[in-house]
Parts: C-alpha cells; sequence; structure tokens
C-alpha cells in the first residue's frame, strides 16, 4: 500500500482514511491502487465486518481527482479505463459508512454516495463540479444522485457545480445525520459497531437487496428480495439466531 491512505482494523471494523490533507485528500492513481489494495482485504476477510470511509485532516473528505495528475493518462481511452477509487468503494461486499468531514468534491462526492450510509460533520459541503472544468463525473454521479435525492436537486447540483451545505444534504437525503466535527468519528464508530454486531451475512445480503430496490422493478425487486431472504435463512448464522432467541442470549454469528 502507500501512506496516501491508511487503513487500519478495530476489532470487525476496518477504517479506509484518505490521507493527502494538504491537498484536500485528492486522489491519484496510486491513491486509487492502494484503495483498490484494501477493498480486496475487507472483502477477503471474515471478520471485518463494517468498513468507514473517511478523509485526514479537518478540511476535506475528498476534493476528488487531484487535476494535476489528469494529463499523465496517454490517451482518453486510458483515463476511461483507469483504477477508479469510487468503483472500489462500490464493490466493497460489506456495509459501508461515509464520514464526512470536509468537501466531498466530484469523485469526493461519488465516493461517498458509494457508500451505504453518509453521515457528515455540520462543515461538510458537497459539490459536483466537474462541469465548472468543462466534463461530467464518471463514478456513477448522476445514477446515484438521482437516487439519492431525486432528479431536479440532482440536475441543480450537476449542472450548476455549486457546493451545497451539510444541512441542505440532510434536508435533500444525500446524508442520514449531520453531527459536530468533534463527534462525527465516535459516532462512524458507534454505528459501525452495532453495524458489525448483527449477522454479516444477512448485512451484506442487505446491500445487495437495497442496490437492487432501486435498479430493478418493483415486482422483480420483491421476488429477489424473497430468494436472497431465503439463503439467509439456511445460513448457520440463521440457525444461531434462532437458537439465541430461544434461550435468552446474545447470537455469536460466524459468519457461515
Amino acid at each position: 500500500m502507500t501512506d496516501t491512505i491508511l487503513f487500519t482494523v478495530d476489532g470487525a471494523v476496518a477504517t479506509i482514511t484518505l490521507n493527502r490533507p494538504d491537498k484536500l485528500n485528492a486522489a491519484t492513481p496510486e491513491m486509487a491502487k492502494a484503495i483498490v489494495e484494501a477493498v480486496t482485504e475487507c472483502n477477503d476477510s471474515d471478520t471485518i465486518r463494517c468498513v468507514i470511509v473517511t478523509g485526514a485532516g479537518p478540511k476535506a473528505f475528498c476534493a476528488g481527482s487531484d487535476i494535476a495528475e489528469l494529463d499523465s493518462y496517454a490517451t482518453p481511452w486510458d483515463f476511461r479505463n483507469r483504477s477508479d477509487y469510487c468503483d472500489a468503494i462500490h464493490r466493497l461486499l460489506k456495509p459501508t459508512i461515509a464520514a464526512v468531514n470536509g468537501y466531498a468534491l466530484g469523485g469526493g462526492l461519488e465516493t461517498a454516495l458509494s457508500c451505504d450510509i453518509r453521515l457528515a460533520s455540520s462543515h461538510a459541503r458537497f459539490a459536483a463540479p466537474e462541469i465548472k472544468l468543462g466534463w461530467i463525473g464518471g463514478g456513477g454521479m448522476a445514477a446515484m444522485l438521482a437516487h439519492s435525492i431525486g432528479l431536479s436537486n440532482a440536475a441543480l447540483m450537476i449542472m450548476s457545480g455549486d457546493l451545497i451545505d451539510a444541512q441542505r444534504a440532510l434536508q435533500w437525503g444525500l446524508v442520514s445525520e449531520v453531527v459536530e466535527p468533534e463527534a462525527l468519528m465516535d459516532r462512524a464508530r458507534e454505528l459501525a459497531a452495532t453495524i458489525a454486531s448483527r449477522a454479516p451475512i444477512a448485512a451484506e445480503t442487505a446491500k445487495l437487496n437495497l442496490r437492487a430496490a432501486v435498479s430493478m422493478p418493483l415486482d422483480k425487486a420483491m421476488e429477489y428480495e424473497r430468494d436472497l431472504q431465503a439463503i439467509c435463512f439456511a445460513t448457520d448464522d440463521a440457525k444461531e439466531g434462532r437458537a439465541a432467541f430461544a434461550e435468552k442470549r446474545p447470537p455469536q454469528f460466524r459468519r457461515r
């Protein structure tokens, strides 16, 4: 890996911290490769059950791709097929929490949108500013914003490129909670610990189910949900959950 990201594991919770605070945690190709490695480690682990994604320093979650690095791609096709940090976060199998501690711009906003739950500090700011530079987002910006905040609000952000503050993000449903900056990581860890205590296969399946819910017709999504429920019901963890309920004790889930 590289020191441009920090990857830590505390019990069942992993934290990926984008670590270029002097550059507002803007992502480089080196960072993208490191994020891919961290995601692979999380996905391959039986013990990691929830992942927090955040940025180092008080100013930024992530300001998107480092503009100075974009000319390093030999052709637009190389740029199109690059190793992408937003795609990597989207591929996380485990439940993910974005702890947005400052600016989430462009690819940084897409990174936050790629997480399942978004928490924001009160001084967080969000924008899709690519239009100001002559292009649009390419990490799922339009689709994820439209699903999160509706077509009109998504169009406002994408077509103006202007910032919105944390309270407007909360009002629109872009984030679930807004907390004071000093409480952000404590709240993220508290929520991650709660999720990590739940049945891990059920949590990962719930993630699949939620994504299906916004991409499938209603009847197909309901059908898919029933299939996923049956898969979960057949696991050892589900048997343990039923046994623990009957015996009035906390369950011991093993991701089996």
